[in-house]
């Protein structure tokens, strides 16, 4: 069965490969600031997190999966589509862009704890049925240590690493030695819970051992 990741994250690639899935991966043409902004200005209040990544996963897997099926009608498998965002402290925090606004939130975040949230949808195609999707969110909470230096935040910021990932960090490269504690589904803090991938999965009659492809 195809699997096909609708992210050009690497994170999100690197933990399917991991997992032992080898997927196909398309970008997602879906305006992500536009869409939570007609949504919100529709339902006349502000989107939860977990409304908020659970909407864009759904937009990003749903665009995806009609491409596809314009593309190759004979497609068999499914569409992955995810997204998160970190929140602390009552904020919510995406990807900072900046030096200045990496250097910022890290000298915020020390010692202290947030919860990233991860939205995700699982859409099944075939060409002899309609698609069907399953979704889901995850969160895990995540502590930094209190005793990381001015030095070594500008040191971590100076790499780039923090400025395009969500919450200015990660778990799984440079920024893990400054975390202490995950509470969760590790996976969800590096981009994508595989433990809800598999459930969603399951929900569609998918069997997770039948998405391996990698030797």
């Amino acid at each position: 069965m195809r699997v096909v990741l609708a992210s050009t994250s690497p994170a999100r690639l690197m933990l399917l490969r991991q997992a032992g899935v080898e997927p196909e991966t398309r970008a997602p043409e879906v305006d992500e600031e536009a869409v939570i902004a007609a949504v919100e200005q529709h339902e006349g209040r502000r989107l939860s997190p977990q409304e908020h990544v659970l909407l864009l996963a759904r937009r990003k897997a749903a665009a995806v999966a009609v491409s596809i099926t314009a593309d190759d009608p004979g497609f068999e498998g499914i569409v992955l589509g995810g997204d998160s965002m970190f929140e602390f402290g009552g904020e919510i925090l995406g990807k900072p862009y900046t030096p200045d606004k990496a250097t910022a939130r890290w000298h915020a975040m020390r010692g202290g704890t947030g919860v990233l949230h991860s939205g995700h949808a699982v859409v099944r195609l075939s060409p002899d049925a309609a698609a069907v999707e399953a979704h889901g969110t995850a969160s895990a909470s995540v502590s930094f240590a209190a005793d990381i230096s001015d030095a070594e935040i500008d040191a971590y910021v100076a790499t780039g690493e923090p400025l395009l990932v969500a919450g200015a960090f990660t778990v799984d490269s440079l920024g893990g030695p400054f975390i202490t504690r995950i509470e969760g589904d590790p996976s969800t803090v590096v981009g994508m819970s595989l433990s809800t991938v598999r459930s969603l999965a399951g929900e569609l009659g998918i069997p997770w051992p039948s998405l391996w492809n990698r030797s």
